[in-house]
This record gives structure tokens, sequence and C-alpha cells, in this order.
């Protein structure tokens, strides 16, 4: 079979990354719709959620031991040995979550707002964050459709607040290399979780489905993200890049015990490592956005 596209970690000139800006710019007109700044918010994406939420789904058998939940959602006290695969699923989800929102809060109010917006980054850069609030948002409802409620947002140890705070305030030319290598992990554990899904909710067909729609309208807009913050970095920072796969997936994923027990975070950086976007379904392919670079013919 031909390939269609490159790997992300392809090379492209300063021109090409220039016109790709642009034309992401644009792709985000009529993606996400209009910005609602004080609410870290984009109309289409709100109307999305609204569908969902009109139309609701439930689990058909409900979660045996819901407390499990509770008690190792935020940080796991019980050996995730002796947890059901459900239970590690859904605080997977959550930990995972909790740490895009932690980062995306910091960068909110790091960066320049719409209106003092004045490079086409500074304003990709704010309504990437806005979907990234959406995100949270889709997951939070992913959770209260399998019966989770009480689920609360809750900072991460001062420490690594610290971190996040700092992190959107680096200097581009270090930031932009690891906020790609973030964003391509994101998508790969949104892949692994996809197919998780199948099995772990094999028994619950609605919820099942829901879940993967739910999950297919953020792994959209993520695709687009890494193909944008490719776009950030040059030639020879994204060979870097790619040597930080390893080191960035495995120190990430030693913070979720669960995801050990989920999921073969090897194949998951081998994955990363191999990112070229011809994998992806056509219905990601057909919604998303792909540098021009990544692209063959």
């Amino acid at each position: 079979m031909n390939s269609k596209y490159r790997s992300v970690f392809s090379a492209a000139t300063d021109q090409q990354r220039q016109e790709n800006f642009e034309n992401y710019w644009e792709f985000t007109q009529h993606h996400g719709g209009e910005l609602f700044e004080d609410d870290k918010d984009l109309s289409i994406k709100r109307a999305r959620l609204q569908e969902f939420m009109a139309n609701p789904v439930q689990l058909r058998t409900p979660l045996a031991n819901p407390n499990a939940f509770y008690r190792n959602y935020i940080e796991m006290k019980d050996d995730p040995k002796s947890l059901d695969r459900m239970t590690l699923m859904l605080t997977a989800m959550y930990k995972f979550a909790r740490h895009e929102w932690v980062g995306i809060k910091a960068a909110w109010d790091a960066i320049p707002n719409m209106k003092n917006a004045h490079t086409i980054e500074d304003k990709i850069s704010r309504v990437h964050l806005a979907e990234e609030f959406c995100h949270v948002r889709l997951f939070d409802q992913m959770l209260k459709i399998c019966g989770l409620s009480q689920v609360e947002w809750v900072p991460l140890n001062p420490v690594v607040e610290k971190i996040y705070e700092q992190f959107p305030k680096i200097p581009g030319f270090i930031m932009n290399t690891p906020a790609f290598v973030t964003e391509l992990m994101g998508v790969t554990f949104y892949f692994h979780l996809h197919r998780l899904f199948d099995d772990v909710l094999a028994n619950e067909p609605e919820v099942r489905n829901r879940l993967k729609a739910m999950l297919e309208e953020i792994t959209i807009d993520e695709v687009a993200h890494v193909g944008q913050r490719r776009n950030f970095i040059s030639s020879f920072d994204v060979q870097i890049a790619k040597a930080l796969v390893r080191p960035f997936y495995t120190l990430f994923f030693s913070d979720i015990p669960e995801v050990w027990q989920l999921f073969d975070v090897e194949q998951m950086i081998k994955d990363g490592e191999a990112f070229d976007y011809n994998q992806i379904p056509d219905r990601i392919i057909e919604e998303t956005w792909i540098p021009s670079y990544c692209r063959v013919g």
C-alpha cells in the first residue's frame, strides 16, 4: 500500500512552516467556531457537547464499586493490580485529563488574549487552549456517563503545579520542542484508549459508542495540534523531539500507575516515534489538519 503521509518528524523549510501557520489559522476559523474568551469555549465545540448531553446514555450495569474510583482517582491508594479494569480505565482517563487541565490553566493566563494577540502564532495558541478546555468538559461528561457525578478537578501537588505555571513562560525556542512531544503523547494515548473501550465496555455498547464518539472529537483536535506544534520547531529540533519521545512518555506515565496495567507503554512509545498519519482512520483524517510537508504529493 502506498503511503499518503510522511513522518511528522519530516523536515520543513521556514517558508513551508509560515505557509502552514496561515493555513492552520484558516482551518481553526471553521473548525471550532467563535471563541468565547470569558468562557474558554468555542461555539461549534459547545454545540457538539450540548448534542451529546441532550441524548444521554448510561451504563446498563452500574459500577460495582464507585468508591474504588473515588478513593483512587486523585492519587492511587490501592494496589492497581487489585482494581478491576473499568475502574483503572476511568482513573487513568481522569488523571491524564487532569494533567492537561492543569497545563492549560497555566498557559491560558500566560499568553495574550485574542484582543492582544498580534501574531498569527499567538492567535493560534489562544484557540488551541480553548479547544483543550473543551476536551476537559468532554472528559468530565464521559465520567458522568459512567455514573461518576462527584468528580472534582483539583490541582496537582505544589511542585508540579509550579512547573506547569512556569512552562508557558519559557522562551519558545526551548519550550516548543517538549510541547510538541506532549501533544504527540496525547494522540498516542487517545488511540490506545479508543481500542481499550472495545475491551472494557464490550457489554455496554451504548456507552462504548458514546465514549468513542466523544473521544474522537478530542482526537480530531489533538491530531491537528500535533501538526500545529510540529510547525513551531525547526528541522534540527524535530530530531531532538524524536529522541525525547521515550523519556517523556516514560516519565509522564510513571505518575499514572494504572496506565502500566492497562496499556502496552512500549508500544505507545514506538507508535510515537513512528507517527506518520497513515494509520489514522479516514473519518478523523477528513476532519483534522495535517501539515503540507507531511503529505505525499
